[in-house]
């Protein structure tokens, strides 16, 4: 039998019929059909496609379309992936025994990961432990230093501000000894300035005045005589009379 290429080029040039009508007879590209006719296999996209094709175009020029496939079968079609892979033989019964024998029993395997987790749990307590041990022995100091190195502890502060209902006078000595106002008399409405300090030590002429706390203002008790308190960060508390401020 001729070739398959020259087979179908022959058919379609005693029937006078140009590729370009067989193209647009069958639907297949001319770029395949001149393959086909070339036997230019790898220009086609595949087995599949090139028994359709060659199917389609032999019935196109009258010619038995199952003996042009199955010529092409017999010698041009590539095997499949499948049937090009490398046949394995199948081990014996001495190589399956052998490769048994090599085999870890499951149990062991179990019972050695078990073990070997037990090891890494222990030597991680253990670290931990002797880390917390560390800590308490050698505590860190957090926040800021002094010139020593040892921390600095501080402590919250307090705003406090005087506003004087009639006139007043007024000793206001800071936790530190600093006098803020050392003893004036504030005319009736007067404001003094907010304070920061972490304690105050304040004496007034009299109650003729109202205080503010950390923005929060009071009243004091009504009195011809002399008031003395201490004011922190929770709010004021009596003074002793040994513990008045002094502003002379």
């Amino acid at each position: 039998m001729a070739d398959i290429g020259e087979m179908l080029r022959e058919a379609r040039m005693r029937a006078g019929i140009d590729i370009s009508e067989v193209e647009a007879a069958t639907k297949i590209r001319a770029k395949y059909l001149r393959a086909l006719e070339n036997e230019e296999w790898g220009l086609l996209p595949g087995n599949a496609y090139v028994k359709g094709f060659l199917r389609t175009y032999a019935e196109a020029l009258g010619l038995d379309p199952k003996l042009v496939v199955e010529e092409y079968k017999l010698h041009h079609e590539r095997l499949s992936e499948m049937e090009m892979q490398p046949i394995v033989a199948t081990p014996s019964a001495g190589e399956r025994a052998a490769r048994a024998g090599m085999a870890v029993p499951r149990g062991w395997l179990i019972a050695g990961v078990a073990i070997a987790l037990v090891v890494v749990l222990g030597i991680l307590g253990l670290t931990s432990r002797n880390n917390s041990s560390s800590s308490k022995s050698h505590p860190t100091a957090t926040g800021p230093t002094g010139p020593t190195g040892t921390p600095v502890v501080r402590h919250p502060a307090a705003r406090f501000q005087i506003i004087a209902t009639n006139p007043v006078y007024v000793c206001l000595i800071s936790a530190q000894g600093h006098k803020l106002i050392g003893g004036r008399t504030l005319a009736s409405g007067e404001r003094t300035r907010v304070y920061r300090s972490r304690r105050f030590y304040v004496l007034l002429g009299n109650g003729s005045a109202r205080v503010k706390i950390n923005g929060r203002a009071s009243d004091l008790p009504p009195s011809a005589n002399p008031i003395s308190f201490a004011v922190g960060p929770k709010g004021r508390r009596p003074l002793a009379a040994n513990r008045t401020p002094n502003c002379g």
